[in-house]
């Protein structure tokens, strides 16, 4: 693979993964618990496209044209991860009909023929987001395409490219931007830079340029903005939650300025998408990992407003995106964050369901029951976020084992086997043996077919201050946290890398709504109160004397499992069992990510709390 300049390092499309433990079993249960069923429990999810022009017309929510697309592509990326060959066949159903229900315009949408893609509905009380559902369409279409070959499926989302340039290139009115919903119907900006990046069209790229130096910053005759002007801000060193619109669907139009960058080598694109996701890491990214306050930025991490399960899935969606822009490893520490706490955590351990909302503090409930108002005849389980939640484990693909233009860049430790292919045709296997992120020490068996030399980056997670690495045996120094560690040697199969990650606390002290109460991290798992682990209520959770935080691995006799579950003494040595954030509250019981730690004044290591860094 050639590594363009402008793309610090890229996804490997000849990786397979073969994960085990908890992620894995998590995987396993979404694929067969709702993957596998969804489409068939809820056949509205393509009935209300094939009903678009019957009567009555139905009952839907402005953004019913989502479901099938973010269906798709959460679907996709799972078979990314897994390559199970029952998820690929039921896709291949899937897609099929999807398709097969496009309109002759290319209109692939649920919306009657005389509405396509105007984004509002004579008979309906509000707009409708149905540029909005295209772009989701799109996405899961491209994806499927690059995964499969399958061509029908790339011509179907060119037919919808088609459209979308047709109804709004140039100087057409109205304008995309003046047809409501802003933050989520100017996200085909993105989906058309995909779509330039195979197909070479430069419609697409005429448009996606339109809405990102154009729309993006429109206003209506008042003045006042009518998108949220996100190139322009950024530039102006404006944080995202200042800006006109900082709601999470934001995110999805904001991520065609990284690929306009690498279009266009426009640095302006580039500098604007890292000070907006530094700008979201530093001041609303949560400690569980996950984004969004009330679904938007306040500029607050501690802001006790619903950390929205779409935005978090945005959220990440964009952290491969700086990724692929920067390299940094503290980009990819931040997607493990949201993985292993908010990911997890978003779902059941069974894979049934997700959650609308995966509080700090509180209780997690299913999204069929916090925002159940988005169930209809023929979708009763189907909202924005039960069909969006498994992507976030499906983006473990774009990751999880990475290129850059010196060999292999390896984001992930957890038990399995990463393959990928060299530019030279050379295949390699990294075998990995190990319990984490339970524990830190990491088995690392490079396998190359045959005999290589190339370079392998391991990521040294910022939070780990004291790494060993050896390899064959022979200890590696200058290994420094927060950066790679890059292994450039002639490979053969039998050479082993051993890998100890420094698993001691560290912590994130609490401001504002979390003022007196700090968040304890053990490696990159948050720990948390969970009542079905503990004999105290939550009221009764003594004070942890952070000079006596000893605490030590337990074991857990009953069901459900978590990822960890460690016990402390409390400050008046009452016994105190701290779980996983992701594991916390399966059991419909009440927990506590901020918890009371007293430091006598002294500073506590801490890392995922908010941090300067240059976005130059």
């Amino acid at each position: 693979m050639v590594y363009d300049t402008r793309e610090r390092c890229a996804r490997l499309a000849d990786t397979f993964l073969s994960l085990d433990g908890p992620v894995a079993r998590y995987i396993a249960g979404v694929t067969a618990q709702w993957l596998m069923v969804a489409p068939d429990s809820n056949p509205g999810m393509l009935e209300i496209i094939r009903d678009r022009d019957r009567t009555p017309p139905r009952d839907m929510v402005p953004w019913a044209g989502e479901f099938a697309g973010k269906y798709l592509t959460g679907a996709v990326q799972v078979l990314r991860v897994t390559g199970d060959p029952v998820l690929r066949d039921y896709l291949i159903t899937f897609v099929s009909e999807f398709i097969s229900l496009q309109d002759t315009d290319g209109y692939l949408g649920p919306w009657p023929r005389d509405c396509h893609l105007t984004n509002h509905v004579p008979h309906a009380p509000h707009d409708t987001w149905d540029t909005w559902g295209h772009y989701h369409a799109m996405l899961g279409l491209i994806l499927w395409y690059e995964t499969t070959g399958e061509i029908d499926a790339l011509a179907c989302a060119e037919r919808v490219g088609d459209l979308l340039c047709e109804k709004y290139l140039g100087d057409k009115s109205p304008r995309l931007v003046q047809t409501g919903s802003t933050e989520m119907n100017l996200a085909p900006a993105h989906s058309l830079c995909l779509l330039y990046n195979i197909t070479g069209k430069e419609d697409y790229l005429r448009l996606a340029r339109q809405i990102v130096d154009n729309e993006f910053g429109e206003r209506d005759g008042t003045g006042a903005p009518l998108a949220g002007d996100w190139l322009n801000t950024a530039l102006d060193g404006l944080e995202f939650y200042e800006t006109p619109k900082p709601r999470w669907e934001s995110l999805h139009p904001i991520m065609a300025m990284a690929e306009l960058y690498h279009i266009t080598n426009e640095d302006k694109y580039r500098q604007a998408f890292e000070h907006i996701w530094w700008s979201i890491r530093n001041l609303d990214r949560h400690n569980n990992g996950g984004f969004s306050s009330g679904e938007q930025a306040q500029g607050n991490p501690y802001h006790q407003g619903a950390i929205e399960t779409c935005c978090t899935i945005a959220w990440t969606a964009m952290s491969v995106e700086m990724m692929r822009l920067t390299g940094d490893c503290l980009v990819a520490d931040d997607l493990e964050l949201t993985l292993f706490n908010s990911i997890i955590g978003m779902h059941s351990f069974t894979g049934r369901w997700a959650t609308y909302n995966t509080p700090m503090d509180g209780v997690r409930r299913a999204s069929a029951h916090d925002i159940v108002f988005q169930s209809r005849e023929g979708t009763p389980e189907l909202n924005c976020c039960s069909v969006n939640s498994a992507r976030g484990f499906g983006m473990i693909s774009d990751w999880a084992l990475m290129g850059d233009s010196e060999g292999l860049v390896l984001n992930w430790y957890g038990p399995g086997t990463l393959q990928t292919r060299l530019d030279s045709g050379v295949t390699v296997k990294l075998l990995q043996e190990t319990t984490y992120p339970r524990d830190g020490h990491i088995a690392l068996r490079v396998a190359p077919d045959v005999t290589e030399s190339f370079t392998l980056k391991l990521r040294i997670p910022a939070w780990s201050a004291e790494t060993r690495v050896t390899v064959n045996g022979e200890q590696v120094d200058h290994v420094t946290p927060g950066t790679y560690l890059s292994l450039t040697r002639t490979w053969q199969l039998g050479d082993t890398i051993e890998i100890g990650l420094d698993m001691s606390l560290h912590f994130w002290t609490g401001e504002q709504e979390c003022a007196g109460k700090t968040s304890i991290y053990r490696g990159p798992l948050l720990l948390t109160y969970d009542r079905r682990f503990n004999t105290l209520d939550p009221d009764q959770i003594p004070k942890l004397d952070a000079s006596r935080l000893d605490g030590r691995v337990v074991h857990w006799p009953g069901r459900m499992q978590p990822v960890l579950l460690m016990e402390f003494t409390g400050s008046e040595g009452q016994p105190l069992r701290l779980v996983d954030f992701g594991s916390a509250g399966e059991g419909g019981t009440p927990y506590l990510s901020w918890l009371t730690v007293n430091s006598e004044g002294n500073a506590l290591p801490e890392y995922f709390s908010p941090i300067k860094r240059s976005s130059q």
